[in-house]
């Protein structure tokens, strides 16, 4: 750090040197993906390779990944090793991405690490070398790499960003690799079927490796739809070992029975002291992230935040909140949906199992605008309003609820938009408001 600086200023330069870098989580998909990961390989070497020496779970999926990431992590740590994990995309603060033993890392360490990565990239342009064309996304990446090699942590959980095989997290030799689900998303750049989807996640899978499989292989789907057996025939190929997890009742407990299997793997391959009694209720509650089937009150009023974003994940997830007890009648929904999203289906998903959908962007430039995605949604058969600002939408939800609830969905970018003005209360057994109560106040 410099002298005299605070770490949230250094924090800022090095923030701002990153914005002007390519994001491929706000770029508009279409464009294109990168061919190589020559990039990523050269700004590791430059900064000492710190990804090399650690022992790693590589978890890849359409959804979940971030959650068995987070569930991994916490039983590690509650078996009693350093861990880091690294996941994405963060809702509210970059430091969220990089955690240690189940906290965000500090500004200034995230400061100091990030601006040797940034560093490391203006050497290579200068050089003319392959990391002159390090993305926003192969930076942070190498950051979390060199705070995880200097905090000497036992165990790395990686959460790829996208795709798997030329994602910046790939260049890691994980004991147990993870595929949690596969599902249409990003198409334009991962393939427009699920077993191309599926080629571009079994890029994670390594030879030595374990492989921790959530999706099953199904001889009744044609050839484009056979996702699992991609992976099987990948992992086979590999010589693998295999355990495939087949999908519980509910979306926690898929990701609990992924996370326990990872866990059980890396015991049978010889680390002791990982079973089902290390993801005890307190190493749960300790991995639960933010959006993710996160409740909060307000005004007396239950509000779920989700960033599920794709068909299928949008409808498991109604089915899921429709048979909570403490969710009656249908939910005002407070909706985003990215350009890039299948958005027709999305909302096929939503139809008839809300009672008005309040329509909102978020500046991104990935994103529908409100009046965009309100005309899908009244040509899908819903009720819809557009709203210019996301905290118009949550109070024009609020506002409808009545005895009912909120559900704030579609977009992690909207979940960090709207979590931080809610009440910090995760308690679905706080008195309600009356509703001359809520309009008094």
């Amino acid at each position: 750090m410099k002298s005299g600086e605070s770490p949230p200023t250094e924090l800022a330069h090095a923030l701002a040197r990153l914005a002007g870098l390519v994001d491929w989580e706000r770029r508009d998909r279409t464009a294109g993906m990168r061919v190589e990961l020559a990039p990523a390989r050269d700004l590791l070497a430059r900064v000492g390779d710190p990804h090399v020496a650690l022992r790693c779970v590589h978890v890849a999926g359409t959804k979940g990944k971030g959650s068995v990431c987070a569930l991994v992590g916490a039983g590690l740590t509650r078996a009693g090793h350093t861990v880091g994990v690294y996941g994405s995309p963060h809702v509210e603060r970059m430091n969220e991405r990089i955690k240690l033993n189940g906290a965000e890392i500090e500004d200034g360490v995230l400061a100091d690490a990030l601006t040797r990565a940034l560093d490391a990239r203006e050497e290579a342009v200068r050089a003319e070398t392959a990391a002159r064309d390090a993305t926003w996304f192969d930076i942070v990446t190498t950051t979390a790499f060199l705070v995880f090699a200097e905090a000497g942590v036992d165990w790395a959980v990686v959460e790829v960003g996208l795709g798997g095989r030329l994602d910046s997290t790939n260049v890691v030799t994980p004991e147990v690799c993870v595929v949690t689900s596969i599902a249409l998303e990003h198409t334009s750049v991962l393939g427009g079927t699920r077993v191309r989807i599926a080629r571009e996640k079994a890029g994670i899978l390594k030879a030595g490796a374990s492989f921790v499989c959530g999706v099953a292989e199904d001889a009744s789907l044609g050839a484009d739809e056979d996702a699992g057996a991609v992976l099987m025939a990948c992992a086979a190929e590999l010589g693998m070992d295999v355990c495939v997890v087949a999908p519980e009742q509910t979306i926690e407990a898929t990701n609990l029975a992924l996370a326990r299997t990872v866990l059980a793997a890396l015991e049978g391959r010889g680390h002791a002291g990982l079973g089902p009694e290390v993801l005890d209720e307190r190493a749960r509650a300790a991995a639960r992230l933010p959006g993710r089937l996160e409740r909060r009150v307000q005004d007396g009023i239950p509000v779920v935040l989700d960033g599920a974003h794709v068909p299928e994940s949008l409808a498991r997830l109604m089915s899921e909140l429709e048979t909570d007890p403490g969710l009656r009648g249908l939910p005002q929904v407070v909706l985003v949906l990215g350009r890039d999203k299948q958005v027709e289906r999305c909302l096929k998903a939503l139809a008839g199992r809300v009672d008005r959908a309040h329509c909102t962007s978020v500046p991104s430039g990935i994103h529908l605008s409100a009046d965009e995605l309100t005309e899908h949604a009244r040509q899908a058969g819903l009720d819809a309003v557009a709203y210019e600002k996301p905290h118009m939408a949550l109070a024009a939800a609020l506002r409808s609820a009545s005895e009912g609830w909120v559900l704030v969905t579609g977009s992690l970018y909207l979940v960090g938009a709207l979590r931080g003005g809610l009440d910090d209360l995760n308690d679905a057994d706080r008195p309600r408001c009356s509703r001359s109560a809520r309009t008094s106040s």
